[in-house]
């Protein structure tokens, strides 16, 4: 689904905080960013809006001539460099306290940048995968969200999705945003939450810099030298990569036979699959809600097409018929027995469909869904209800779809190239590293939560992404605050104690990093929804790392975590459970009288 945010990034640079970098000099002005007639360059994080870590060195940095002589001047701080032999240059402004708006100016020979409407504040990093990168327009409560956004001192910078196998300089793009109705739908929606809950308590100007990747694999974000990779081993990440993706392709066209470049279901621009009449026997199967790449079409993106059916009654059939899907990925258009009942575009958009009564039949219908993937998961992926309004019974349509490829757009990058080792990190996470910040917040785990071995592996590796970072980060500050999400809940609930779950393995491999200094977690366990991986609650997923935040980053004293076990004591038939953060007491919300959802290991 992702390949779309470089061209939502170039959209951005256009809304954005651009065009009002002044030039000034002896030679006719001349635009920031155009390089051909330019030596002065900055990295793309250096623009208009910009918030910058408050009581830290403010560092500058950028290319120029070789031997060109740079200085820069902010708040009534100047500093100067030297460009060396390729033209790198670097200064450190002394550190100021939150405030602003300031200029940044920066000359280097007759060329001359001036950076407007500068903050000086926190600076967050909200890294991670989808639910991460899940935008605040497709929250719950969007509408009312969007429309309430006005704090010009909460600003976020996109960083586009890319890669790369060699640490870049630069990022691919972006644009620093206000938090404003005309731009606050496009932020990351657990990031935009936890900054607008700080905003209050800390009152100074927050910066996020949104930087993920949907269905990205911890791997790829920790550097190279974090998974300690000689030339050797590089080398056959690479080349097996590559036999990966031709493994893929092969995969599928056995499966498919040729890929298929038109979509056959739409002839002259009318949907011929969509039609109740025609005959889909010959089609596959596919189970909804399911990606369809865990179903036997991994490295998949393009067009496919879903039909099933729904009975109605007489009774149910006097008045309209409202679809409710959760989540799909990426792009839809429905119909009810031939008649087009909404479309929509985005992954994981709530879709909402009304079928007149007139589009109806008493006994079968036939539903259908054209899904397209731009990268990514992709498939219905979220429940799907169907309500009558007549009879105000809802019921869900889950089960075995029939499931039909209409276009292969085979993009295995797109799916398996962001679970690459160290790829991602060069390209999203290295070119920020000189850049100060507050802290980082994650949300990621849910690629790496397949099996047991994965689970059960994430707590070395992400101890060590930890660390990396920190190393790497503002010269190596070993108590910036790292926080994250652990895994909401996801599925059905079991029935019985699972003997052995991923899901909860990898929950505990993250817990086992609050061994480190200057971390936390914010529990996510009862704000997740069984048929959605992408829950629509990030409003309390923000405020739970607000208060993590509060408590790790601004040494507050406030309770920031619900209740942790602490210690079990067998007393004969008796297990006793003491628990630390109790704050004014254990109380449940459960209304079936005895606590249940415990179970008992060993003898």
């Amino acid at each position: 689904m992702l390949p779309i945010a470089l061209n939502a990034c170039r959209i951005a640079l256009c809304i954005g905080f651009v065009g009002t970098h002044t030039v000034m000099g002896s030679t006719p002005p001349r635009e920031r960013g155009v390089t051909h007639d330019r030596a002065l360059q900055l990295p793309k994080m250096f623009g208009d809006g910009m918030v910058v870590q408050r009581n830290a060195p403010i560092a500058v940095w950028g290319w120029a001539a070789p031997r060109t002589r740079v200085s820069v001047t902010m708040a009534g701080h100047s500093a100067a460099s030297t460009a060396d032999t390729s033209g790198q240059w670097r200064v450190a402004l002394k550190p100021l306290p939150a405030g602003g708006p300031y200029t940044i100016a920066i000359v280097a020979g007759m060329d001359r940048v001036t950076i407007h409407d500068v903050l000086v504040g926190d600076v967050w990093v909200a890294s991670g995968q989808s639910n991460m990168e899940f935008q605040v327009r497709q929250a719950k409560n969007a509408p009312q969200e969007v429309a309430s956004a006005h704090d010009p001192q909460l600003r976020q910078f996109k960083v586009p999705t890319s890669w790369s196998f060699t640490p870049e300089r630069d990022v691919a793009g972006g644009a620093w945003t206000r938090a404003d109705s005309a731009h606050v739908g496009a932020f990351t929606a657990v990031g935009y939450f936890f900054a607008r809950d700080l905003r209050r308590t800390e009152r100074v100007p927050i910066g996020i810099i949104n930087t993920n990747w949907g269905g990205s694999a911890i791997e790829t974000w920790m550097s190279r030298e974090a998974h300690h990779l000689g030339d050797s081993a590089w080398r056959s990440l690479v080349d097996g990569q590559q036999s990966r993706t031709a493994r893929a392709r092969d995969a599928l066209q056995q499966r498919i036979g040729s890929l298929p470049t038109i979509d056959s279901g739409m002839v002259g621009g009318k949907a011929v699959w969509a039609e109740p009449s025609f005959d889909d026997r010959g089609w596959a199967t596919m189970p909804v809600p399911a990606y369809w790449e865990g179903n036997g079409y991994e490295g998949m993106d393009g067009v496919a097409w879903y039909r099933t059916t729904f009975t109605l009654s007489a009774e149910e059939l006097a008045g309209a018929v409202t679809l409710e899907m959760s989540a799909i990925d990426d792009d839809d258009v429905t119909w009810v027995n031939g008649v087009e009942v909404g479309r929509t575009v985005g992954y994981n958009v709530p879709r909402r469909y009304v079928a007149s009564a007139s589009a109806l039949r008493a006994g079968e219908n036939v539903l259908v869904v054209r899904v397209t993937d731009n990268g990514g998961g992709g498939g219905i992926n979220g429940g799907v209800i169907l309500r009558t309004a007549a009879t105000g019974v809802a019921r869900s349509l889950a089960g075995t779809w029939k499931f039909k490829v209409a276009v292969v757009s085979f993009n295995p990058d797109g799916q398996q190239i962001n679970k690459v080792p160290a790829v991602v990190y060069n390209s999203m996470i290295h070119p920020l590293l000189p850049y100060p910040v507050k802290g980082v917040i994650w949300y990621q785990g849910e690629s790496n939560a397949n099996d047991m071995a994965q689970a059960s592996a994430y707590r070395g590796q992400f101890a060590s992404l930890i660390a990396s970072w920190r190393q790497t980060w503002r010269h190596g500050n070993e108590t910036m605050p790292f926080l994250w999400v652990q895994l909401p809940n996801y599925g059905a609930p079991d029935a019985a104690p699972p003997a052995l779950s991923p899901w909860a393995t990898q929950r505990e491999s993250m817990s086992a990093a609050l061994a480190l200094p200057a971390t936390g977690q914010a529990v996510a366990i009862d704000v997740g929804e069984a048929g959605n991986i992408h829950p629509l609650n990030k409003q309390d997923v923000g405020a739970r790392l607000a208060l993590v935040a509060r408590r790790v980053a601004y040494h507050a004293p406030v309770l920031a975590s619900g209740p942790v076990l602490r210690k079990q004591t067998v007393n004969g038939a008796r297990i006793v459970l003491s628990f630390d953060n109790i704050g004014g007491g254990l109380v449940s919300h459960c209304d079936c009288g005895a606590l249940g959802e415990f179970a008992v290991a060993g003898s």
